[in-house]
C-alpha cells in the first residue's frame, strides 16, 4: 500500500511528538539459497506485513525473490530498527518451518541492510521492491547490495557482507 498525502502524525505515547521515518531493509535467505520459492512467497510476505503492523508501524511493501528481501516501512521513533527486523526475521523463518515448504530448516543470514528515505522517494522505492522479480534478471543481489552500500556511502568490507556463495 503506498502512503499517499501528509503522513505525518502525532505518536499516542509521545506526547508533541512528530515523526515522518521511512526505512527499507534488505536481507538474504542463510547461504543466498534460492529457498523462497514462487508457490508460497506471497504468504510469507504477507505474514511479514503483519508481524510489522502487529509492532505497532507501517508495512508500506514486502517483497523479494528466491534469496533475498526488500522489506519498507514506515516507523515510529518509539520502535528501535534492529528489534523490528530481529522479529520480522524470527517470527518469518518459524513460520516457514511450521508449514514445511522446505527440506531441512529454514533461516535467514545474520545481518541486514537499513536504508532510509525522504516522504517524497516513498513512490520510487515502492516501485522498486514491487519489481524484484524483473530487476534480478540483469542484477545479482549481491550487485544489487553493493550498490545500496555505494549509493548510501557506507563504509563496508565485502568479507563480513553475507556468507557469499561462489557462483
Amino acid at each position: 500500500m503506498i502512503i499517499k498525502g501528509n503522513n505525518c502524525k502525532k505518536n499516542e505515547n509521545m506526547a508533541s511528538t512528530y515523526s515522518q521515518i521511512y526505512i527499507q531493509f534488505v536481507f538474504a535467505v542463510k547461504g543466498r539459497q534460492n529457498l523462497l520459492q514462487k508457490p508460497w512467497r506471497d504468504e510469507v510476505f504477507k505474514y511479514m506485513a503483519g508481524i510489522i503492523t502487529g509492532k505497532g508501524q507501517k508495512s508500506i511493501i514486502v517483497n523479494g525473490v528466491a534469496d533475498h528481501v526488500h522489506v519498507f516501512v514506515g516507523l515510529k521513533p518509539i520502535m528501535n530498527i534492529s528489534d523490528l527486523i530481529r522479529d520480522v526475521k524470527n517470527n518469518s523463518s518459524k513460520f516457514i518451518n511450521e508449514q514445511n515448504w522446505i527440506q531441512g530448516k529454514f533461516s535467514w543470514q545474520e545481518g541486514y541492510g537499513a536504508f532510509s528515505y525522504a516522504h517524497s522517494q516513498v513512490e520510487n522505492v515502492y516501485q522498486y521492491i514491487a519489481n524484484q522479480e524483473e530487476h534480478h534478471r540483469t542484477k545479482t543481489f549481491k550487485e544489487e547490495y553493493l550498490d545500496f552500500l555505494e549509493k548510501f556511502e557506507i563504509a563496508h568490507d565485502e568479507k563480513y557482507l553475507f556468507d557469499w556463495l561462489e557462483n
